[in-house]
């Protein structure tokens, strides 16, 4: 049996906070480690012959940020953005890139305890391999998102050719 002081060391340390945002009606976690800041979103610039996905670039700040519509690269059904809409700025290396998510509803800290690996297919039709797990608080099952996967290499090397492109002198 462990000692109390050890039991709350190893509470402390399977913790995990997250930035709870909604998509499609599906609600997604992603480690708030990786979030830079959450913004309304602003006038994006369209950026031709670039994957579908990605909606353009926005300045943020003197910043060149590229951005995503994360519903249409997972392939999810999606309404538009609204007064709701946020773009969450995530920091993923030396790479800064904001998504489009339906809403930002909260910030969660999980015990690792209620975490279960993704099953093979998800209702949400979400890929296995951009799911880190399923977190279950009370009643809710929240999709956690590794974002080191979806933005795997070599769309980094995408979305760094588009903030190279749209650089535009001050």
């Amino acid at each position: 049996m462990k000692e109390q002081n050890e039991t709350y060391d190893d509470s402390a340390a399977e913790l995990v906070q997250l930035v709870i945002c909604q998509l499609s009606k599906e609600e997604f976690g992603i480690d708030i480690s990786r979030v830079k800041e959450i913004i309304r979103i602003p006038e994006i610039t369209k950026i031709p012959q670039v994957p579908h996905y990605i909606e353009g670039i926005i300045n943020l700040r003197g910043g060149i940020v590229p951005v995503i519509n994360l519903a249409t690269r997972f392939g999810l059904s999606h309404e538009g953005t609204d007064d709701n809409s946020r773009i969450v700025v995530l920091e993923i290396g030396n790479l800064v890139v904001g998504m489009i998510v339906d809403s930002v509803t909260e910030v969660l800290r999980m015990s690792k305890e209620n975490i279960e690996s993704a099953p093979e297919v998800i209702r949400s039709g979400v890929s296995e391999k951009y799911i880190r797990g399923v977190g279950k608080v009370e009643e809710r099952l929240l999709i956690l998102l590794d974002i080191d996967e979806i933005f795997q290499e070599e769309k980094r090397l995408e979305l760094n050719n588009i903030e190279d492109a749209g650089a535009i002198p001050a």
